[in-house]
């Protein structure tokens, strides 16, 4: 008989079991309980999206495009992919589901995202990212509203400290346009001492050499002329009102004049907030104003601004909570009173109380397996008189007496 081979997990991806999902679940309760308190609404959009989507939306020439997107034919021969990121597919909804009469919409979500690249710590082929983007808002504010939004977050989940939020204006259109011109003639000058990815960058999209890790690069990128020389009047004072904002919101913020956003729909406001914790992989929250992207989407121009986040990274930044422990063990020490058991378990749930059943086994092991549960309160059902009767031991505070006293009416208590 031949051997079945045993399946194995795909590379780059991830079982969340145990610790890593209470870390997990840690992120995502503090992400929607900040969203409410923002007045963010939810949203769901597809996990794929016809290609172009994203082709438009992150450059043709970008290393996600290029290099790792999961991109497959559906049975109709149409171009699908995973979705690499949220903000495509939530613009692509704005403009195809008539979004465009809720503007200014505020809009949350989180799941999984696709990436083909090399995994390693912190860093998957399927992962999860958490979102916020806010479209139809033209303002300053709503940049800083994000931003409070992003730091509040961080500081839900107490890991603001270490995380240094940085910031930079990538200008108007015209702003780009002159620091453009002036990116490819300085990079034009030392065309023989650049990289051959730099090579091509500055064909197609100059900015992203400034972004470079190649030791070839780093001299040149760094001698470039900053953005701050090419800033309209408009563009600055919409900068200064961020920050100003910012200042106002309690918070902190340093500037870094080399954080980029290549595309050319992008606009002002770019960040990211970063850590020293993560080793290379230190950005924790990135995002921007992306103005442009609607339009480059075929919708009508609309601004645009928003983040995202990898839950995973937030989470191995967070403490681990603690295992969720039972507010109530219900014993059954007596075999043919099983039904008792299931009745007040039930009971004991619908009043809202965590409840776990302990049926099996000989009577003292099951006692002792709902000691090691750890739960407020053990009730164990015995038989006395020939009736029903239940006995309570309290172990810890935290569950409710009034719902356990509802729930045990009708029971003798011993």
């Amino acid at each position: 008989m031949a051997r079945i081979e045993t399946p194995r997990r795909v590379r780059g991806t991830q079982d969340i079991f145990g610790e890593e999902q209470r870390r997990f679940a840690r992120v995502v309760d503090a992400f929607e309980k900040v969203r409410r308190l923002y007045c963010f609404q939810q949203v769901q959009v597809p996990v794929f999206e016809a290609t172009n989507v994203f082709a438009r939306s992150m450059g043709e020439t970008s290393d996600v495009v290029s290099k790792e997107m999961y991109t497959f034919p559906d049975r109709g021969d149409e171009l699908l992919t995973l979705r690499p990121e949220f903000t495509a597919g939530i613009c692509r909804a704005y403009i195809t589901e008539g979004w465009q009469q809720y503007a200014p919409l505020k809009l949350a979500t989180h799941g999984p995202v696709f990436r083909y690249e090399r995994p390693q710590k912190g860093r998957y082929r399927q992962f999860h990212q958490i979102d916020a983007e806010i479209i139809g808002a033209a303002e300053p504010q709503a940049d800083v509203e994000l931003l409070a939004f992003a730091d509040q977050l961080l500081h839900e989940l107490g890991i603001a400290e270490g995380v240094t939020l940085q910031l930079n204006t990538l200008g108007d259109a015209q702003t780009r346009e002159a620091w453009r011109a002036a990116l490819v003639a300085h990079f034009e000058q030392h065309r023989g001492e650049l990289s051959e990815d730099s090579l091509t960058r500055l064909e197609k999209n100059p900015m992203r050499i400034l972004d470079s890790k190649d030791p070839r690069d780093r001299p040149i990128a760094d001698a470039a002329p900053d953005i701050d020389a090419y800033l309209t009047s408009e563009a600055g004072a919409f900068f200064e009102s961020v920050t100003r904002g910012l200042d106002a919101a309690g918070v902190a913020w340093t500037r870094n004049a080399r954080l980029v956003r290549g595309l050319d729909y992008y606009r002002h406001t770019a960040f990211e907030f970063v850590t020293g914790r993560l080793g290379a992989q230190g950005t924790v929250l990135a995002g921007g104003r992306y103005d442009g992207l609607i339009g480059n989407l075929g919708g009508a121009e609309t601004p645009g601004v928003g983040w995202a986040a990898g839950i995973e990274r937030l989470g191995m930044l967070a403490e681990a909570p603690a295992a969720e422990r039972p507010d109530i063990a219900v014993v059954v020490e007596r075999a043919g009173y099983e039904a008792q058991g299931l009745a007040l378990l039930a009971r004991l749930r619908r009043a809202g109380l965590s409840a776990e059943l302990f049926a099996s086994g000989s009577p003292k092991k099951r006692y002792d397996k709902a000691v090691k549960a750890e739960p407020s309160e053990i009730i164990s059902i015995d038989v006395r008189d020939d009736a029903p009767t239940v006995n309570r031991r309290t172990l810890r505070d935290g569950a409710n007496a009034a719902a356990i006293d509802t729930a045990l009416a009708g029971f003798t208590i011993a």
